[in-house]
């Protein structure tokens, strides 16, 4: 059915896997540069696959969107790799494999993901990716994205959710996930209209909607999903008595709540019309790939 999207995301997938290669292979291969490299592998890529192809809806060709797609995934990689810390979330497998501290040290770790973050903004300032304005617009948003009034902040909300279950609500998750999960993803989705000069709120109703669904997807899948579809451990949630959307709305309450959201999404792209069919099917495939 999404043999189109699937092939896309394949194919987008491998070409950011390339160009991280190509970065990396740049620096002196020290503990440091082998674990970012190590981390980056893997994965679908579907933040970097959202900056290409929302940079396609918006005329711009994949050697200027490729950088700010690589951006997207350190920016998201770096978390992953702190996320995955004793001081945090304390994982020893992420898609499958032993997580960085485990497989180095915690110092690596941390300071891999420091180098990653770093990373992304050095891939959007890069003068291939188009004027000195766009390129400010994409570090500015990126920051704002993945900082303290972003992913870091939704992060620290998550951590703070372990001991305030609870008094948590639906709206209290949705604006901690917002912040967590959905800022990349919002930046991501409207990274392509930010290259072309245009302006990103048309994109925002879909990343909004897009980062809400993969989120409720992700808690459905800490319930009833196992370590080997998942790539890492799974039932955490539950164990920490974390709120979650799952523990709040129930699964058959999580599950059309993401339903809705995947539709609401579709529906924010209708301005585009027949070419923004991949990216209605990437709604879609954040709730497939888990139930």
């Amino acid at each position: 059915m999404y043999k189109a999207f699937d092939e896309s995301l394949t194919d987008t997938a491998g070409q950011i896997e390339k160009h991280f290669e190509r970065v990396l292979s740049s620096f002196d291969q020290v503990p440091v540069t082998q674990a970012m490299a190590y981390a980056v592998r893997g994965g679908k890529k579907l933040r970097g696959f959202l900056v290409i192809e929302g940079a396609r809806l918006h005329g711009i060709n994949v050697e200027r969107a490729i950088w700010p797609a690589m951006a997207a995934e350190a920016i998201h990689t770096y978390s992953l790799i702190h996320d995955d810390l004793p001081c945090m979330d304390d994982d020893s497998l992420r898609r499958g494999q032993p997580t960085i501290h485990v497989k180095w040290d915690e110092a690596t770790a941390v300071l891999a993901g420091d180098a990653l973050q770093t990373l992304a903004f050095e891939m959007v300032a890069r003068p291939e990716v188009g004027s000195a304005d766009v390129r400010a617009d994409l570090g500015l948003s990126l920051a704002r994205a993945s900082g303290a009034g972003g992913m870091v902040y939704g992060q620290a909300l998550d951590i703070a959710a372990e001991t305030e279950s609870l008094s948590a609500t639906v709206e209290s998750i949705n604006h901690l996930q917002k912040h967590k999960t959905g800022a990349l993803i919002q930046w991501s989705a409207e990274a392509g209209a930010r290259l072309a000069g245009e302006d990103p709120s048309r994109l925002g109703a879909y990343s909004h909607a897009l980062g809400l669904a993969f989120q409720i997807a992700d808690d459905i899948l800490d319930v009833e999903g196992d370590i080997d579809t998942v790539g890492k451990a799974v039932g955490k949630d539950a164990d920490l008595g974390k709120a979650t959307f799952v523990s709040l709305l129930g699964l058959k309450g999580a599950r059309q709540r993401a339903r809705d959201l995947v539709a609401e999404a579709c529906d924010a792209l209708s301005s585009y019309g027949k070419d923004a069919e991949c990216l209605r099917q990437a709604a879609h495939f954040v709730i497939l790939r888990q139930f």
